[in-house]
């Protein structure tokens, strides 16, 4: 903290005029978190020892005042729903979750009302003349159920706000307006109840509802209290200023000011400081600009970060801050509500309910799981280290289980975890149950984390604001007996409801290390360097959004603040972070269109505006560090250990596919091929397009094997036809494995598959009706070749698999099937050089390779190779053609080999070549 502080000021204050009777001294302070900075500047201003005097926050002191307990939100919601309930005891009752979602604004309206110690009765009911006002031209008689269920609820609004506050009041609870109100009532009784030695100081007030003012004015009338105020005279005296709204409101109207100071108006904003307005794209690049400011400083020796605060105007930006910072800032404290909706324990929790509430619903009897639901589970971060499943999802994936049974699943798990038997344990009735076995989870979850780990204790406060709200829950179902709740979706709801109203608190050291908090975590307080993000429309200020059922003109009407309040109290907040700071970064996002986009506040138009005399401003627009080659692309020397691996490659033998894949891109060949990294096992839900032709491949398999040897009659065919249903779905069943194909896209594609299949032997048995004499030689066979050449360093082995060999017509025949569509201008070639340099011969190369690989078999006979394309079966085989001049030769002579091998054998000294790198290709 500043030597100059508002705090440091104060504390001067009460030793000078209370170091005597300062345990008889109660200090009222805007948030608790003040306490902390005060105690430590009273230590640091007195090397005497004294008592401290009592410290507050003003809700704190509000809440003595009237005798009542506060109700956090979650408790006050069920409260409600309980209230709502009696009420209409004999009448058609909304559920939890629909009746929250007005329930929140209404409560909101309610707290508002009682803050501002308006008539409730006066001001409910001329919001339910409005309503009837809205709905004038139409008669009573032509009222529809759904406008008198409208205006029926609008007439019940001072029964439920009436029923409540009697209800909470006589259980010495309430919410936060209702302690007010009751402290304006029982104010004169607890200033009669002070001694003389007694004395109350509030200190760095600025906004102050009706109920504050009406209390504080009293202790001042009283000569029981003293106010010191922190406001600068820049923004008391210009009229046209926001910051000094209130104080300015204050200061003319309360009678004490009459005739006694306003204390304390000080000079510092005009004082030197150096501004940086930074403008950057994306709200992202903010928590990066933040993480380079705090670098710069302790590079320039400043290692104590406890001078420096990080205002965080927009809360979601907490997260990529703290992953921004730099690893030499050793200690922080986080002061600011934190939405459970970005809390991982609350994701996790959102996620079980949905994977138990869809096994539910889907087969209650045998509890069947959504893999993705399963996946997302035990890929989940808090979850994974624990629960070491790794095995079980390369099971899952690798046997396809598009849905998979509790039984199954602990089948595959095969170890004793208990976490995972929390997770996956069946839901059961009554909701207590399923809460207790959350919170065992989270429990279990916690006792995993190091407890001495200063990097789990962000997990631990986010586990821990889940927890809490859960236990809610439970009490709550343990108090009453509700019977709308009886399924996991209704259970669901009502949790989602309530998760919304809790924020995650985070533990620290306030007085150690860089400070990061909220706009309104930093009243009272004063920082040499602070730093803000997010000041944006919008953000800083918050905008118009008024989350209330009463409009606007009420609201001017009867006093209540609007959007225009709220503003001038984000102004008074924003220009106090500025009045002592010595430097100023105010960090905004410049995009003004697409996802993310903001506008710049009106609180640094101002500023520019403004611009006093000792203010040192400056414009800068962040630009990401952007490489000048936009990529570069891969390049992969070949090493020794590299040129042992392609003569292993070598001596295992190439593919076809493999000399294509180094066609496409030489970068690819190296990481499947050298390095033998290939593509994870994941679950098919759909039939993919290379499954698919698997399932083709093997159907025709099963049904020719039998006929291998001998030449095909029309019978043989027919019987083929026959067993195709069979057959294919046999094939389905051992290639998709336990993937769902009865119903949906893969329906369809089992139907595609049939089809194929008999559409290619319908083929067959017109062809054999024609005339043709068709011998199978061989089916899904490997043959290898090895292949030498003075040009090679070393003999290379080319190894494939050949769907289908025949003898047809006294020709041999080697066919490779292709479920896509295939041309036969794929397969035409016009002239041999640079085959190997085009991937678009990739289909020439292959069906080449194949009958390289079974020339050595032929025996004199003549050969043609060739691809059967399913999607074009029209037109029957597509043979490898060369074209010389007008004439089309499809048979492959040695001439032919020869030409082709000069080719590959060219494009294998290249792989061999250790002098040429393996270079990435786009």
């Amino acid at each position: 903290m500043l030597n100059t502080s508002f705090l440091n000021q104060l504390a001067q204050k009460i030793l000078l005029n209370h170091s005597e009777n300062s345990s008889d001294l109660l200090v009222v302070l805007p948030n608790k978190r003040a306490k902390v900075f005060l105690l430590n500047e009273l230590k640091e201003a007195t090397s005497t020892t004294l008592f401290s005097p009592d410290i507050i926050s003003i809700e704190d002191f509000i809440q003595d005042i009237a005798g009542i307990r506060t109700l956090d939100s979650i408790e006050l919601l069920f409260q409600f729903y309980q209230v709502y309930l009696e009420i209409h005891d004999d009448e058609p009752k909304e559920t939890f979750d629909v009746f929250a979602n007005w329930a929140k604004t209404l409560l909101q309206d309610f707290n508002e009302i009682d803050r501002y110690l308006l008539d409730p009765d006066k001001i409910l009911n001329y919001l339910e003349n409005i309503k009837e006002i809205e709905h004038w031209s139409v008669s009573i008689e032509q009222r529809t159920d759904l406008i008198e269920k409208h205006l029926k609820f609008w007439k019940k609004l001072p029964e439920y706000y009436h029923s409540l506050y009697d209800c909470l009041l006589s259980q010495g609870k309430g919410y936060q307006g209702l302690i007010y109100r009751e402290a304006v009532e029982n104010v004169n009784h607890f200033s009669n109840q002070l001694s003389n030695s007694q004395h109350i100081i509030f200190a760095g007030f600025n906004a102050l509802n009706q109920a504050e003012e009406r209390i504080i004015q009293h202790l001042l009338a009283c000569e029981k209290a003293t106010v010191y105020w922190d406001i600068d005279a820049t923004f008391l005296n210009d009229f046209q200023h926001d910051a000094g709204l209130f104080q300015r409101k204050i200061k003319s109207s309360w009678p004490h000011y009459k005739s006694n100071p306003y204390e304390w108006i000080f000079n510092q904003y005009q004082e030197e400081k150096n501004i940086h307005i930074i403008s950057t794209s994306k709200s992202i690049g903010q928590a990066k600009i933040v993480g380079e400011i705090i670098s710069e400083r302790i590079s320039e020796g400043n290692t104590n970060l406890q001078n420096v605060a990080v205002v965080l105007a927009d809360e979601n930006l907490m997260l990529p801050v703290l992953h921004s910072l730099p690893n030499e800032v050793d200690a922080l404290n986080i002061t600011m509500g934190f939405s459970s909706k970005n809390n991982p324990a609350q994701l996790l929790v959102s996620k079980l309910f949905k994977m138990h509430t869809n096994a539910l619903n889907k087969d209650p009897k045998n509890y069947v799981f959504y893999y993705k639901e399963v996946l997302e589970i035990l890929n989940h971060p808090l979850l994974e280290p624990n629960i070491q499943s790794n095995e079980l999802v390369t099971k899952i994936n690798f046997n396809n289980y598009t849905f998979i049974t509790l039984k199954k699943l602990k089948e595959l798990y095969n170890s004793e975890n208990e976490l995972f038997d929390l997770i996956f344990n069946q839901w059961n009735f009554p909701a207590n149950k399923v809460l207790d076995q959350l919170s065992q989870i989270l429990l279990v979850i916690k006792s995993k984390l190091e407890s001495n780990s200063e990097e789990e204790k962000i997990t631990r406060a986010f586990i821990y604001s889940v927890f809490k709200v859960i236990n809610k829950l439970k009490n709550y179902f343990i108090e009453v007996e509700n019977s709308s709740i009886d399924t996991i979706d209704n259970l669901y709801a009502i949790y989602k409801q309530v998760i919304d109203e809790a924020e995650v608190s985070f533990e620290g050291e306030p007085l150690n290390g860089l400070q990061i908090m909220g706009v309104l975590e930093s009243r009272v307080l004063d920082f040499e360097t602070v730093i803000i993000t997010s000041v944006n429309e919008g953000k800083l200020p918050s905008g118009k959004s008024m989350n209330s059922f009463l409009p606007y003109d009420v609201k001017v009407e009867y006093g209540l603040p609007t959007y225009k309040e709220k503003d001038a109290i984000f102004a008074f907040h924003f220009y106090h972070l500025l009045q002592r700071a010595k430097n100023v970064y105010l960090i905004y996002n410049s995009d003004s269109d697409g996802y993310d986009a903001a506008e710049k506040s009106r609180f640094i138009t101002q500023l520019e505006v403004e611009q006093p005399k000792k203010h040192n401003t400056t414009f800068e627009y962040y630009n990401p560090i952007v490489p000048n080659i936009a990529y570069q692309l891969v390049s992969v020397p070949k090493t020794d250990k590299v040129m042992v691996r392609l003569r292993e490659i070598a001596e295992k033998g190439f593919s076809p596919s493999s000399l294509t894949t180094y066609i496409r891109n030489p970068i690819q060949f190296y990481f499947q091929r050298v390095l033998r990294i290939s593509e994870v096992d994941e679950v098919e839900e759909n039939i993919a397009v290379n499954t698919l032709g698997t399932i083709i491949h093997k159907t025709l398999e099963e049904l020719y094997k039998p006929l291998i040897g001998r030449l095909i009659t029309v019978l043989d065919i027919q019987n083929c036809l026959k067993k195709v249903d069979e057959e294919t779905l046999t094939q389905f069943k051992l290639v998709y494995k336990e993937g769902e194909i009865k119903k949906g896209r893969n329906l369809l594609a089992f139907e595609v598959a049939k089809q194929n299949v008999t559409n290619f032997l319908n083929q067959e048995l017109a062809s054999i009706e024609s005339g043709d004499e068709i011998q199978i030689i061989a089916l899904e066979h490997n043959y290898e070749r090895l292949l030498e050449h003075p040009t090679l360093p070393f003999p290379v082995l080319i190894k494939g698999n050949l769907d289908r060999v025949e003898y047809r017509n006294g020709r041999i025949r080697i066919i490779d099937y292709k479920t896509g569509k295939v041309e036969q201008r794929s397969l035409t070639l016009k002239h041999w050089n640079g085959l190997t340099t085009d991937i678009k011969n990739d289909k020439i190369i292959q069906v080449l390779a194949y009958a390289f690989m079974f020339e050595n078999e032929l025996k004199g006979r003549e050969m043609e190779a060739g691809i059967l394309s399913f999607k074009n079966l029209k037109s029957g085989f597509l043979p490898f053609t060369v074209k010389e001049g007008k004439d089309v030769i499809s048979i492959i002579s040695e001439e032919v080999m020869q030409n082709y091998l000069e080719q590959v054998v060219a494009l294998l000294a290249e792989i061999m070549n250790e002098e040429i790198p393996f270079t990435e290709k786009l």
